[in-house]
Order: C-alpha cells, then structure tokens, then sequence
C-alpha cells in the first residue's frame, strides 16, 4: 500500500498547515529545514537550479529529518510533508516527479479549469488519467509494493497555483474539477498581472488575495499562499488559508547574512565595529 498522505489528509479535515519553501538546491538545505518542526516543506523546481535527479535525494533528505523528529519527540505523527513544485504543467514532468516519490505537487500557472483537468489526468494512471506506468520505480518500492498502482490516486495530492486576474477569476471552475484538492495563490505573479510588478503587498493586490482565499474556502478546497510578513500570514490564516509557506530559505539567509554583516562593518569614519545586537 502507498504510504498515507498526512498532508492531504489535514487539509481535507481543515486543518491548518504551516510551511517553508526550499530554493536553495540543496538537500542538506532541506534536511536541516525539515527538522524545523514545519508541517509541509515547498521543493521549488520553477525558480530554483533543481531538476528530476536532484529531487531523489532531496526526497530522502526530508524522509530522513522526519523520522529523527519522530524518534526524539517519540510521536509518529509528526512529520514535515515534501511538496514538489514542477517546473510546470507537463504531464512528462509530473509523472518524473510522481515516479521518485512525490506525493504532493505545486502546479504553477494553472488558468482555468480545462488546465486544471491536464493536471489532474497527469498524476492519474489509465484508464481515467495519462499518467505513463513504470513498474520499478522508486515510488513503489522498486516494484515490490504490488498494490501501488492500484491505490496511488488515493494518496496524492494535487495543488493548482493560480497568479493572474483571469486564474482569479476561474476560481470556482478551477476548484469543480475532480482530483484537484487545493489551490495556491502566487501573489508575485498576481501583482505584475494586475498592473502592479514587484507590489505583492499593494491595496489593490491584498485585496484581491483577500477575496480569492475567501472564494476557494467557500468551494470546499483548500486555499494556500506563500507570505513571509508573519503579520500578512497571519492574516491569511484568519481568512482561512489552510496551507500557508511562511518563510523562505534563500530570504532567511539573505537575511541573516546581510545583518551580520553590517553588524561589523566599520561605523561612521572612525573605523569601528559596529555594535553586534545579540
């Protein structure tokens, strides 16, 4: 039997999910990620140097994390889901990743629900998919799980990213069709499509992210952003957004790394350290 999904089964109870999203390309990254005690963990293929390969061991690095977190915490319930966003809406990459494990994916730019059902018909074998059948793949075991094929569909998840005022506007389309199980609001994308690039925090932008989780929440799926303003996540938590990313590895380090160094970077003329605040 395919190995349950937790991810996909909090959001079907409405249980909030609390994430971090991996760009840097690294497994190591996302197993020190993983061990954070994040519900769900976003392996970005779209705007990352990652690929096909690189995901395997990025697949067991979070395994890995996972089971240390059981062990030291003594609860099995405890783990940190990886989600894979492809690089796109293709059936050959969506069955790529389905085939090295993945159980959840992140589809960029889905328009409406015709794109929706490509999806949906990319993670499902025949007869009601096009899902292309390999028998000794890691996502069975190597072909030692016999009833793989036969259940996979019941374990997967699959999440549409809509980031643009006409994906906005299929919405309710979006979320009627069958095998889609939550839909992702890219509010970067949404603000250079409404006329305001690099303002995802603009009025006219928050507004419509405002409406949009309300509107997907209202359909029965499950509405999910990536905010990393813990003022702004946590407003979208109080909307109802079930799966929220709120931080990002690459804008931590960033983060970090520029503070430390300005922390000891020669102040005003006299060339002294600044201060360290810790």
């Amino acid at each position: 039997m395919p190995t349950p999904n937790p991810f996909k089964q909090a959001l079907a109870a409405g249980q909030q999910q609390i994430g971090i999203w991996s760009t840097l390309a690294s497994p190591l990254v996302a197993e020190l990620l993983a061990g954070s005690g994040f519900d769900w963990i976003l392996l970005d293929t779209e705007h990352s140097p990652n690929d096909v390969p690189l995901m395997v061991p990025h697949l067991q690095a979070v395994a890995a994390a996972t089971a240390q977190q059981q062990q030291q915490q003594q609860d099995q319930r405890k783990t940190t889901h990886a989600v894979i966003r492809p690089a796109w809406n293709d059936h050959v990459l969506i069955k790529r990743y389905l085939d090295i494990g993945a159980q959840t994916l992140l589809i960029p730019f889905v328009q409406n629900a015709e794109e929706a059902k490509a999806a949906v018909n990319a993670i499902r074998y025949a007869p009601n998919g096009v899902r292309g059948l390999g028998g000794s793949v890691r996502a069975s075991n190597f072909g030692r799980d016999a009833h793989y094929i036969r259940d996979a569909e019941k374990e997967l998840c699959l999440l549409v990213q809509v980031e643009t005022k006409e994906a906005l506007a299929q919405i309710e389309a979006i979320a009627a069709v069958d095998g889609v199980d939550g839909i992702f609001i890219g509010p970067s994308d949404l603000s250079a499509s409404m006329g305001h690039p690099g303002q995802p925090n603009h009025p006219e932008v928050r507004a419509a992210i405002d409406d949009a989780i309300r509107r997907i929440r209202a359909t029965g799926k499950a509405p999910g952003i990536l905010q990393v303003n813990e003022e702004r996540a946590r407003e979208c938590l109080a909307l109802g957004a079930l799966f929220v990313a709120v931080a990002l590895d690459m804008v931590l380090l960033r983060e970090a790394a520029d503070g430390c160094a300005a922390r000891f970077r020669p102040s005003g003329g006299d060339g002294t350290i600044a201060r360290s605040t810790y």
